[in-house]
């Protein structure tokens, strides 16, 4: 597989100045267009307001493309042809040609392959509710114990079981951190009503952690910085936990299963909280994104 890296992604690592990879699903299929490139280039912006090279990561005709112009962008965001890839995916897609948005597991792959060492996102997938039953797990988890990449989220997605991904995250071997918490933050929640071990309260604090992986010889997998979306921006929780019940009731009624319980359930949330839950979803990517730039800065000045 060939990575096709971008002038000014390339540039900026042969260079050692700070780069962060962004996923390009969100642009794809989490947003109504035209506000989904809107998006796009809002969050390429903030990276670039830090002083960070934004590599936004998408699959174009078979071509893994490691930072996007705007004409791809523009496709990335218009073109209902686009897939959905995780890292399982990508091998596929570059065999038939395929354009695809990347998700958190191919997002982290491709953006490692490239020796891009910080990325921004929303929220982790993980375990969902119903395991013993289902065995349904999101990718990301096993991929990220397995990359050695410093992830900025807001947790994972208030919609899964968020105690059993935590556990699972430990028994993968994935490091993970609050920031400027000692609470694991839910997604659409400042506060996921679960604690983590370790905090981290400045940027550089978060590079000294990614140097000691280095040093350990454990930088094989992923260190998980768990940013809170504030708590002036996020959904209310009454709201949250009132719609997420109804959500799924819902889903077990219509016998909803598999890959498409998420999507319905995410989608119910917007409908049913007005929009309030895209709009949390949206301040927690802009700040992890902020977040990832300045991590991604001093990490660069070693």
């Amino acid at each position: 597989m060939v990575l096709v890296v971008s002038e000014e992604v390339q540039e900026a690592i042969e260079a050692g100045r700070p780069v962060v990879a962004l996923e390009s699903t969100i642009i794809a299929h989490g947003l109504p267009r035209p506000r989904n490139l809107r998006v796009a280039l809002e969050l390429e912006d903030a990276v670039r307001g830090e002083g960070a090279v934004p590599a936004t990561v998408a699959v174009l005709d078979g071509r893994p493309l490691i930072g996007l112009d705007k004409a791809q962008l523009e496709r990335v965001a218009n073109d209902s042809g686009i897939r959905k890839l995780g890292h399982r995916d990508l091998p596929f897609a570059v065999a038939a040609r395929a354009s695809g948005a990347t998700t958190v597991s191919a997002t982290a792959r491709l953006a490692a392959l490239a020796g891009i060492r910080v990325f921004a996102t929303g929220g982790l997938g993980g375990v969902h509710r119903e395991w013993t039953v289902t065995q349904d797990e999101s990718a990301d988890l096993g991929l990220l114990a397995r990359t050695g990449i410093t992830v900025v989220c807001a947790g994972v997605k208030s919609i899964l079981d968020v105690p059993a991904t935590l556990q699972r995250l430990e028994t993968l071997g994935v490091a993970v951190a609050g920031y400027g918490t000692d609470r694991f933050p839910g997604f659409y929640l400042s506060d996921s009503g679960h604690p983590v071990d370790w905090t981290l309260n400045a940027p550089e604090e978060v590079a000294e952690v990614m140097r000691a992986q280095d040093a350990l010889g454990v930088a094989e997998s992923a260190l998980i910085v768990a940013n809170p979306v504030p708590e002036a921006e996020q959904l209310d929780p009454e709201l949250h936990a009132r719609v997420l019940d109804e959500a799924l009731a819902a889903c077990a009624e219509r016998g909803i299963t598999g890959q498409a319980v998420t999507p319905f359930l995410l989608d119910y949330l917007v409908r049913h909280t007005d929009g309030a839950s895209l709009r949390a979803n949206l301040a927690a990517v802009r700040g992890n994104v902020r977040l990832g730039a300045r991590i991604a800065t001093a990490w660069a000045r070693g």
